[in-house]
């Protein structure tokens, strides 16, 4: 059976382990409270910018050496950084541990930031915010985050803007590294075949002389009223996003809200789905989303229309909104999602770098660990009534935001007043 064990070291950096007997390999990841929320607007871009840094070169190992040791073993190697959390992590076989072990190590305390590496980051940098400004369903999300959370941090982009990066130094750089990967400031979580105490001798010897900085203080929340933009751009769709405030992921209600995001558009069985796309033919792409911080959240929804049909698809959004506030869910609706959400979750356990990444975020988001047997009690015990309660306190006229790009008027309005 999976044992969970936890240990800080004298540093402060927490490891976190589950043993899984029945599998071979091992997910470890390094888990940082870094990402564009704690950054000031001078900084923005730089903990996703560093993030690409750590793999172009240490002491020890050029960028290709980092990439073939790890394709040498078959294993897999990636990172992303997020608003709230950066993360590296490594999946191998469980006998190449000490190989990963030593790899994630020499990256994130050797890693050179190159001034000539730094200058073609840059570029790199450059040509991922241009994809992402050419991708009018992903982009569409930007311009929505930066209005609905006005003028707060997790309004900014995760990528910066193109002249904050240009200008980044490596001085800078390295201060922001210093201050941000520290042992009091990160988690290390690993799943699969191995053993705490022998796993537990190799993270010391490997990162006990990580120096132990301190756990960075968490940023303000943000507050957020109804706002509304329009961005009128040469394309064959409009791309619509509505959203509202949601549970927080230590909030008690957050399983009421992925209940509510499962009947709303957050499956092909559900009621936007079917509404928009199966019955009507509205649309190709209609799908509702929770996206969960530590003190708060967004759910939203995004469709893709033809411009003559928008405003009929933001009708029917607004008219599923005002029928979860008003109307009870049938019992075999909400047993419905409650099963979807439970499949969801326990196939996803069979994985041990999702195992690895729940450990990690369960630390820093809750403090303490969750059995999978909590998570589906949890689910099991919202009731109808507390869906609608929890639509009648999101979708709600003064929290409603909608960000709109395409073939539109610049100063056309969507209105989205609950009834």
């Amino acid at each position: 059976m999976p044992m969970v064990r936890k240990t800080v070291l004298d540093n402060g950096l927490t490891v976190v382990t589950e043993e899984i007997d029945t599998v071979r390999s091992i997910s470890i990841g390094v888990w940082v409270r870094c990402g564009s929320r704690y950054e000031s607007a001078a900084d923005n871009g730089m903990a996703h910018f560093i993030e690409h840094m750590l793999f172009k070169g240490t002491e020890r190992r050029s960028a290709f050496d980092i990439a073939a040791a790890i394709d040498s073993v078959g294993g897999v190697m990636n990172a992303f950084t997020g608003k709230e959390l950066t993360s590296l992590y490594i999946k191998v076989p469980d006998y190449h541990l000490p190989l990963a072990m030593d790899l994630l190590a020499d990256i994130l305390r050797q890693s050179r930031f190159a001034a000539e590496e730094i200058e073609k980051e840059k570029a790199v940098v450059r040509q991922e915010i241009h994809m992402l400004e050419d991708s009018p369903d992903e982009y569409v999300h930007e311009i929505f985050e930066k209005a609905f959370w006005g003028g707060h941090a997790l309004g900014r982009s995760i990528l910066g803007t193109k002249e904050r990066v240009a200008g980044f130094t490596r001085d800078g750089l390295n201060a922001f590294f210093d201050r941000m990967y520290r042992g009091r400031n990160m988690v290390l979580s690993a799943a699969g075949h191995l053993d705490h105490a022998a796993f537990l001798k190799q993270v010391e010897t490997a990162f006990g002389a990580l120096p132990e900085g301190r756990r960075q203080a968490f940023p303000d929340a943000p507050t957020t009223e109804a706002r509304q933009v329009v961005q009128e751009k040469d394309l064959e769709q409009v791309h619509l996003v509505v959203g509202t405030v949601a549970p927080a992921a230590r909030s008690p209600e957050r399983y009421a809200g992925f209940l509510l995001n499962a009947v709303f558009g957050g499956s092909m069985s559900s009621r936007l789905f079917q509404e928009v796309r199966e019955k009507r033919g509205l649309a190709y792409a209609i799908q509702s989303y929770l996206v969960p911080y530590q003190d708060t959240g967004i759910l939203g929804v995004y469709a893709g229309a033809d411009a003559d049909r928008v405003e009929e698809v933001a009708t029917l959004i607004q008219a599923e909104m005002s029928r979860l506030r008003r109307t009870p869910l049938t019992a075999d609706e909400l047993q419905a999602a409650k099963e979807l959400i439970k499949g969801n979750f326990l196939l996803s356990m069979e994985s041990t770098d999702h195992r690895m990444t729940r450990l990690a975020k369960n630390e820093l988001c809750l403090g303490r660990q969750t059995t999978a047997e909590d998570v589906l009690a949890a689910v099991d015990a919202v009731t109808c009534e507390d869906v609608v309660r929890l639509a009648g306190e999101l979708f709600r006229s003064e929290t409603l935001s909608v960000a709109v790009m395409g073939p539109v008027r610049p100063k056309q309005v969507f209105d989205f007043r609950m009834t």
